[in-house]
């Protein structure tokens, strides 16, 4: 009876999206209403940043049964969303999002397709294993349509969507699926001793490729560090995100975050904290020109602020998971050129041939062209050679193949500022007694 109620209520309030180009000088200002549901939040962040649209700023609030957010928006370019059909279309894909909507399944992001298999793989990392795998489907005459592979914390994962070669179409015979995750799983394993490797197969329904990644690594607990020692420990623990929790007792407890700032930021760290079981109740986001701070006022779904020291050192490793895993490091190097089968095989192939190491990867085809892109440093994780990249080209073409970002040699992180806490709600508790905040565990 809960749930008819629920779903009654959403029926009769349905979602109202105002997108305005006139509240703010540099962004465009998206503001949502709607009743409030457990991802609602979520939905929201992946339609704006499946639209490739940056979030600059955003204000959340959502206690009671009702859910507002504004947030503001540029394009690719740093430009406001001018275009009447995609203002229109933004529109309806969040109200379609956040609304009550009978055909869509209970998890946020499925996406049913008939077209492709999707392939998930989770194992430990390795230099050459991307190559190992993409030679496998090139053998068993899958021809890869699309993927993503993050690696973090010696963990890989990966979600590729193939078809059928012959016939272009997603791969359904029972024997020959059972095949192709045997010998996945046989080329994931490799040596791997203190981990299983593992394999999944789905025909012909997907979930949000991005929101499964974020699944998958945090299943195989890659939030879970491997110390380092000497310099390099030094170095990766002054370029972590700063992550601190406080708890306003019995309320809720507060979460303060200040990381260089990337596109996709927030969708991660919202991703993850839905995943945990935790709902936003307030929050706020603001970017400069290199980080972005994010606070956020959150409870479990049972209702209660984080409780205990294993808690809260386990959420701080897990947001500090969820904004590392898409952190791109290395040299990034685009493919652009005709797809064919065996294509990203022979090209990783000739990547791991040259000793580079594939930190993250990005596949898409569309209309016969292939456009890849790939996050290499070498074999220690150190800037690849230069020598070494115009060999690569030179096999490859100069045409197909482009360099279009070296990460190392970006400009240093301004000096450390102090994460200001309550960047939004500093008056909301006002008139509480603030001897009763107690700091809970503080990571920098």
């Amino acid at each position: 009876m809960d749930d008819e109620y629920a779903k009654l209520i959403r029926r009769v309030n349905q979602p109202r999206v105002v997108i305005d180009n006139n509240a703010c000088e540099d962004a465009t200002v998206i503001q949502v209403d709607s009743v409030n549901k457990h991802g609602i939040l979520l939905e929201v962040v992946q339609v704006l940043t499946d639209m490739n649209l940056t979030i600059r700023k955003a204000y959340i609030a959502s206690d009671g049964g009702w859910f507002m957010d504004v947030f503001n928006v540029v394009d690719n370019d740093g430009n406001k969303i001018r275009d009447k059909e995609i203002i229109d279309y933004i529109q309806r894909r969040i109200e379609t999002s956040a609304g009550f909507v009978p055909s869509r399944r209970g998890s946020v992001g499925v996406m049913p397709s008939e077209e492709h298999t999707s392939i998930e793989l989770a194992g430990t990392d390795r230099p050459g294993l991307l190559s190992e795998v993409c030679a496998v489907l090139a053998d068993l005459r899958c021809n890869v349509v699309n993927a993503e592979i993050w690696t973090h914390n010696t963990r890989a994962a990966a979600v590729v969507h193939v078809t059928d070669d012959s016939t272009g179409c997603a791969i359904t015979d029972p024997k020959r699926l059972l095949m192709i995750k045997d010998l996945l799983c046989n080329v994931l394993k490799g040596n791997d001793d203190l981990k299983t490797a593992k394999t999944m197969l789905s025909a012909p329904g997907v979930m949000h490729r991005e929101r499964r990644l974020h699944q998958i690594m945090f299943a195989d607990r890659d939030y879970e560090r491997v110390e380092k020692t000497g310099v390099r420990a030094v170095e990766e623990r002054s370029s972590r995100p700063q992550v601190n929790l406080l708890n306003i007792e019995k309320d809720y407890t507060v979460i303060t975050m200040r990381a260089k700032d990337r596109p996709k930021l927030l969708f991660d760290i919202i991703c993850t904290l839905t995943d945990m079981q935790y709902v936003v109740f307030h929050g706020m986001v603001n970017t400069t020109r290199m980080d972005a701070n994010q606070e956020f006022y959150i409870r479990h779904v049972d209702g209660l602020p984080i409780s205990s020291e294993a808690e809260c050192v386990r959420v701080i490793q897990c947001l500090e998971a969820a904004i590392e895993r898409r952190a791109s490091e290395g040299l990034e190097l685009e493919l652009c050129t005709e797809d064919r089968l065996g294509l990203l095989s022979d090209i990783t192939r000739i990547f791991r041939e040259n000793s580079l190491c594939i930190k993250r990867a990005l596949i898409s085809t569309k209309g016969g062209k292939a456009k890849d892109t790939f996050y290499v440093t070498d074999m220690t994780g150190n800037p690849v050679d230069p020598k070494i990249i115009d060999s690569i080209c030179r096999q490859i073409g100069r045409s197909a193949l482009q360099v279009k970002h070296n990460r190392s040699s970006l400009a240093p992180k301004p000096p450390h500022q102090e994460t200001t806490m309550s960047y939004l709600f500093g008056n909301l508790f006002k008139a509480r007694t603030f001897q009763n905040f107690k700091l809970i565990r503080s990571y920098s």
